[in-house]
């Protein structure tokens, strides 16, 4: 049981860092745009106006898909309560991998945004 409960506790770690991070940059963007933090994309790093428009985007997302992903994340680890620690452990490897595929693919529409809203200079269009 004790493994399990650790489990349960890694496997919110990537939803509670999108909320963390989408309610951190919901608010204010890193100062520092080549800085060791961030919404870092090409398109993101091309001025302020983009690095702002960005950071805001993006944390818009990772706040919708952190809550989204904290729900089923622990109906999951329910599935495999008081199984054995070999399948609690894969099974917890499985869903971390599916959350960082989820987490990555959320950069998409951040990105997508960006392209709607800026030109490729980082003017707005």
């Amino acid at each position: 049981m004790g493994f399990w409960i650790f489990m349960l506790i890694m496997e919110l770690f990537v939803p509670a860092i999108m909320i963390i991070f989408g309610n951190i940059y919901r608010n204010k963007a890193p100062e520092d745009i080549n800085g060791s933090n961030g919404y870092k994309t090409a398109m993101s790093r091309l001025n302020r106006d983009t690095w702002e428009f960005a950071h805001h985007y993006c944390a818009k997302v990772w706040r919708l898909v952190g809550w989204i992903l904290l729900v089923p994340s622990i109906a999951a680890m329910l599935y495999v309560r008081g199984k054995d620690t070999e399948a609690v452990g894969h099974f917890g490897l499985i869903l971390t991998l599916v959350q960082t595929v989820i987490l990555i693919i959320s950069i998409a529409p951040t990105e997508i945004a960006l392209r709607k809203t800026f030109d490729e200079n980082g003017q707005r269009k």
